[in-house]
């Protein structure tokens, strides 16, 4: 099924573009959702139309966008997860986690704007970008730390080990020793 794009769909094009899709996610998802329309004799008239509201558009969210951007930068923000010895989290900070952190910093982003190949998973810091067009995107810091009783576990067995480490070299000298005498 022919239609015309109203919107831009990354996986399809920018809006004013003639494409061709199944006829099932054309009825079912993009003209209902006001992405596109059917591509009619009358509606072919009105591509240049199209195109141009669609530019419009893209001025002002492109401003948006900016603004958006411009709080972004020299944020960071902080997880506190539980962790086991090795650094590895009990569960992962996602995009969510990101979208929602942003809030409540009074940044509002959608889920779809932040990219992520995957969930982080260790404690660490890290990069996360946030892609709001191809030609606007920016990057936020994310720590992540561990809660502070696992903080005092690790410690702990740390400690531990260093002292076995201890005890067992001097049970060696010891050892050495009496073998020399």
């Amino acid at each position: 099924m022919e239609i015309i794009l109203t919107k831009d769909i990354k996986a399809l094009g920018e809006a004013g573009k003639l494409v061709k899709v199944k006829p099932g996610y054309a009825r079912n998802y993009l003209l209902p959702n006001g992405f596109a329309i059917p591509a009619s004799p009358k509606n072919l008239s009105k591509i240049e139309e199209i195109k141009k509201i669609a530019a419009d558009e893209k001025i002002a969210l492109y401003g948006k966008y900016k603004e958006v951007i411009d709080k972004i930068e020299g944020v960071e923000l902080t997880f506190i997860r539980r962790a086991d010895e090795n650094n590895h989290l009990f569960g992962s900070v996602s995009e969510n986690d990101i979208v929602k952190a942003l809030a409540e910093k009074e940044i509002e982003i959608h889920k779809a704007d932040v990219v992520m190949e995957k969930h982080l998973k260790e404690v660490g810091s890290f990069e996360v970008n946030i892609s709001f067009t191809s030609d606007l995107t920016t990057a936020v810091k994310v720590n992540i730390d561990v809660e502070n009783d696992d903080v005092t576990k690790i410690v702990e067995n740390i400690e531990v080990k260093q002292n076995e480490d201890t005890e067992t070299e001097e049970e060696e000298n010891e050892e050495e020793q009496t073998e020399n005498e």
